[in-house]
């Protein structure tokens, strides 16, 4: 079997964050008394980990002294969000279907993502997608996007090389992460970032539905098995 590894990111790619991230970026800084983002500043730092993402976010001039606050002040938005009524963070259409038809067709599936390990657990508690992913990498075990460490430690531990591996997301900073790493990366332009955008950081391809980017897989497997000469 020729050795494929596809490596997701998760908000905005695979689950429809936007909502659920933009609520609770707003009331984070509404009860620190700091002017909150609107969602064009907010979308633009998807992907960093949390501290990078509300430090870009501050206004200028404001005490960096303060970014703490407003981080546990975000935390407990996300989750007092989470815990309401009508409160949903769904998938996007075609995403089980895609990661399922690359576990059928033997292609190892890693994560790699700017959520910390509660968050990802809370993603596994609402939908079914922990039975896919072999390896799972995230903001807490090391430098967060855009650098290349969550792809390489995705690929270690599952013994893949650069050469076999691809990284699928919808910001900007999973592109500039996966060219890092060497692996050829696939832009989706239903998440944070948009096509252009996308593009402009040099993502191998960009889609906009899940069939584009699955026959884009298909393509890359198909040079893998000739690559191998099977």
């Amino acid at each position: 079997m020729t050795l494929k590894l596809a490596i997701w990111d998760m908000d905005g790619t695979i689950v429809d964050s936007r909502e659920v991230i933009q609520t609770a970026m707003l009331r984070a800084f509404e009860a620190c008394d700091i002017a909150p983002p609107d969602y064009d500043a907010t979308r633009r730092t998807i992907g960093l980990g949390l501290d990078e993402a509300c430090r870009r976010l501050l206004p200028e001039g404001t005490d960096e002294s303060r970014l703490p606050t407003v981080v546990e002040a975000y935390r407990q938005a996300f989750v007092s969000r989470r815990s309401e009524p009508d409160f949903r963070e769904p998938l996007y259409d075609g995403a089980v279907e895609a990661l399922e038809r690359l576990a059928n067709d033997g292609w190892l599936i890693a994560m790699a993502t700017g959520k910390s390990h509660r968050g990802i657990r809370a993603i596994f508690e609402m939908h079914p997608l922990e039975q896919y992913f072999d390896t799972i990498w995230c903001a807490d075990d090391g430098p967060g996007k855009p650098h290349p460490f969550m792809v390489e430690e995705a690929m270690k531990a599952v013994g893949a090389e650069a050469d076999q591996s691809v990284m699928i997301g919808d910001a900007i900073f999973d592109i500039q992460m996966g060219r890092a790493a060497g692996v050829e990366t696939h832009g989706v332009g239903w998440g944070f970032g948009t096509i252009n955008e996308l593009r402009a950081v040099g993502a191998h391809s960009v889609h906009e539905e899940f069939d584009t980017l699955n026959a884009a897989l298909d393509l890359f497997a198909n040079r893998r098995l000739e690559a191998s000469g099977a």
